[in-house]
């Protein structure tokens, strides 16, 4: 059986980090966790992590899912090259969209199937071993920067450091 790795699981409750240990350590060579995110860059300056568990909430009496994003953003900016996949009790679909356009790799809802949370972390890997093409980035990046600037293709070509008609351009290629 292929070893993953090591996983780094950010939860506050002690007891789901003692079932996702138990659960991960079959295919995680490491699992490691810590109750609170605020010595995440630290740690992850300091040791190889494959892939990073997050919960969405550490602010106690606050569900939002905003604590997560804050640290998805923060873990996404120093270690852009490690997959976080999010979770929480509190999901809803905005709250999906909302992590997944900020750059998580998954999305998983509290109570969890542990077969499934195994394959969709085992999934996350073995895609980020994929290697995108050049027009596949080129793509990705035109469509985030056309996002960003809200449908503005000038104010994006001026992001993107191109001309408005090359940005057309491009754009025709994609369809």
């Amino acid at each position: 059986m292929k070893d993953y790795g090591t996983i780094l699981v950010i939860d506050d409750n002690e007891a789901i980090l003692t079932a996702l240990k138990y659960c991960l350590s079959g295919t995680f060579g490491k699992v490691m966790t810590l109750t609170s995110p605020d010595t995440v860059i630290s740690l992850l300056n300091q040791e190889e992590v494959n892939i990073i568990l997050l919960d969405m909430n550490f602010t106690l009496g606050v569900n939002s899912g905003q604590d997560g994003l804050v640290w998805l953003q923060a873990i996404r900016k120093h270690h852009p090259e490690i997959p976080v996949v999010l979770i929480t009790a509190y999901a809803d679909v905005q709250l999906a969209v909302r992590g997944l356009k900020r750059g998580a790799a998954d999305f998983i809802t509290k109570p969890w199937d542990n077969d499934d949370l195994v394959r969709k972390l085992k999934d996350v890997l073995d895609t980020a071993d994929e290697v995108a093409t050049l027009d596949e980035i080129e793509a990705d990046h035109i469509r985030r920067a056309i996002d960003r600037c809200h449908g503005n293709l000038s104010k994006a070509a001026d992001v993107l450091g191109i001309t408005r008609q090359t940005l057309y351009n491009k754009m025709k290629k994609l369809q």
